[in-house]
């Protein structure tokens, strides 16, 4: 096995994670509902908003879809309960879930009266 200098490792892994953002951010998919109906649907942003936090843009993560972070934790939360078995971790995730739930409709129903998404 070929052992390399940290700093070279560092440079490779940074490349490859943009490379990675890069390929995500050229092949995002299209909303159907936006395409077809022509309304945002309450996930519309949530790629974008990955993106942004892959960049490091916390703040345009937010603005673009605030539900992103609290959605990386609940997973996060999720795949630690499943290796370790927390004594009330699944409480914790219901809880999570409608944290999140809500986030979610409060953003779509903000979205709905400032951007006037249904005419």
């Amino acid at each position: 096995m070929t052992s390399y200098p940290l700093s070279l490792t560092v440079i490779l892994s940074l490349s490859t994670w943009q490379g990675t953002v890069d390929w995500l951010e050229r092949n995002m998919l299209t909303c159907p509902s936006r395409k077809w109906l022509h309304l945002e649907c309450p996930g519309c942003g949530l790629q974008r908003s990955v993106i942004a936090l892959f960049r490091g843009d916390l703040p345009a993560s937010f603005q673009l879809y605030p539900a992103t972070v609290p959605l990386f934790l609940l997973f996060g939360f999720v795949a630690l309960h499943l290796k370790y078995e927390f004594s009330h971790g699944a409480v914790v995730i219901k809880y999570l879930q409608g944290f999140v739930a809500i986030i979610i409709l409060v953003f779509y129903i903000y979205k709905i009266i400032n951007h006037k998404l249904i005419a």
